[in-house]
């Protein structure tokens, strides 16, 4: 699945470009604890949605090579995540969808996660 749509089934917004939003992203990982996504994140092309809205959020996706990160339930991050974020090459989407249904909604379109 590409990066836009993601943006279009997230109906998102998107806070950092990717580089190039024709990638393609090949799983998705969902966790607001960042060792959790260091234990399963499992592709260079991954999607990551989370609640914790903080710069070790993109440090964690930078470790992780994950090329997006989506901020659910409407949480906005701040100028200095999205500045890392940039640098690091990063693409942060926001949405306004818990992440229960942000995640059914892109595994419904055919996104899976690590394994599925």
């Amino acid at each position: 699945m590409k990066i836009k749509e993601c943006v279009r089934l997230l109906k998102a917004d998107v806070a950092v470009e990717a580089p190039d939003m024709e990638t393609d992203i090949q799983v998705a990982c969902g966790a607001d604890l960042m060792s959790d996504v260091m234990a399963f994140a499992c592709s260079s092309n991954e999607l990551l949605l989370t609640g914790l809205v903080n710069p070790q959020a993109i440090r964690t996706a930078e470790m992780m090579d994950i090329k997006v990160v989506v901020f659910v339930r409407g949480k906005q991050p701040g100028e200095s995540i999205l500045t890392l974020a940039q640098e690091k090459g990063i693409c942060v989407l926001t949405t306004e969808m818990p992440m229960f249904t942000a995640c059914g909604e892109l595994y419904q379109h055919g996104l899976r996660g690590k394994g599925g």
